[in-house]
């Protein structure tokens, strides 16, 4: 059986789609499962003992310099014609919009009911498996660090070496879900110590960039006040770096997002920044991950306290 999985949303919900490929695989060791994915979020896939082959198409917004939306538009007719030319028996539609690319290569089956509420994202997506006759005990997050990649990062976080590592990062798409460089400052302050360090990650980029806004200045602020305290810069251009040097660390502290979902899959100890929303909490909470999540009795990030974050960092470490 040839089945395609299709996931063409954001770098979390890939991650959170690995433990329904692992259960796949489980029940049907002799087929060939296919992903199709967008090449903002293909690095995810890197590694995946689960899947046959991944395809990745990229959005016309993220076009390069030069490049017309026509010639983005045929190349991922490209990719689909040879996807439809694959022969595919079922297409299991994990992402909205997915069930139109699952009519365009020809599946002969199209499983495309996920669930909503109550359920984890993984959870939810495992379900999708249950029209197959397959009930799956779903397990961790599956993420593989490229390990040429390790090596290159490694450096990057050499001052650090012999403490315990805490990756702090900055960034956040949603305006509601970013919270303040001076409170990244105040924590950083109150957890300095010679055992304990800070690498801090961040989106690159100025904040006025039209594809990709970036938080170079929110970091320079941080970094500023906060290098002798024990915080060293890790610049990722590509979501591979992030991977590794994120593996390199012990724990997280940042908003629900794409990297909180890598440090998850990594094992990382993570203190998770939320709104205050029933919904995203059961839906996206770090899944296998040892963790605090982290509410203001407002709505926004922004008005998590401080003392709530301190708290949970102690209360991870002590674990």
């Amino acid at each position: 059986m040839n089945i395609l999985v299709i996931r063409r949303d954001n770098i979390g919900d890939l991650v959170c789609t690995t433990p329904m490929l692992a259960a796949l695989r489980k029940a049907m060791p002799d087929a060939w499962i296919g992903v199709l994915v967008n090449q903002y979020n293909v690095a995810v896939m890197r590694g995946n003992p689960d899947v046959n082959d991944v395809f990745a198409y990229r959005k016309a917004k993220h076009r390069g310099p030069g490049e017309s939306k026509l010639a983005i538009w045929l190349e991922t007719a490209g990719l689909l014609w040879k996807l439809r030319r694959k022969g595919i028996d079922v297409a299991i539609v994990a992402s909205p919009g997915g069930d139109r690319y699952a009519k365009l290569v020809g599946a002969r089956r199209i499983i495309a009911d996920k669930p909503g509420a109550p359920f984890h994202e993984v959870e939810a997506v495992g379900k999708l498996l249950a029209p197959l006759g397959i009930e799956p005990a779903l397990g961790p997050l599956q993420l593989t660090p490229v390990a040429d990649v390790v090596a290159a990062m490694r450096p990057k976080l050499a001052e650090l070496a012999g403490r315990k590592i805490w990756a702090i990062h900055l960034s956040a798409r949603e305006k509601s879900r970013r919270w303040p460089a001076e409170k990244y400052i105040e924590l950083i302050e109150r957890l300095a110590s010679p055992e304990r360090g800070f690498a801090l990650f961040w989106s690159p980029g100025p904040a006025d960039h039209p594809a990709h806004p970036g938080d170079d200045e929110k970091a320079a602020q941080v970094l500023a006040a906060c290098h002798d305290k024990g915080a060293v810069p890790v610049v990722t251009e590509r979501l591979e770096e992030l991977v590794a040097a994120l593996s390199l660390c012990d724990g997280f502290v940042g908003a629900d997002g794409g990297a909180m979902h890598l440090a998850a899959a990594l094992n990382l100890k993570t203190a998770a920044l939320f709104e205050n929303s029933e919904a995203k909490r059961t839906r996206w909470y770090p899944w296998g991950a040892r963790h605090v999540l982290l509410q203001p009795t407002t709505f926004a990030v922004a008005d998590i306290s401080v003392d709530q974050v301190e708290s949970a960092v102690r209360e991870l470490e002590g674990a």
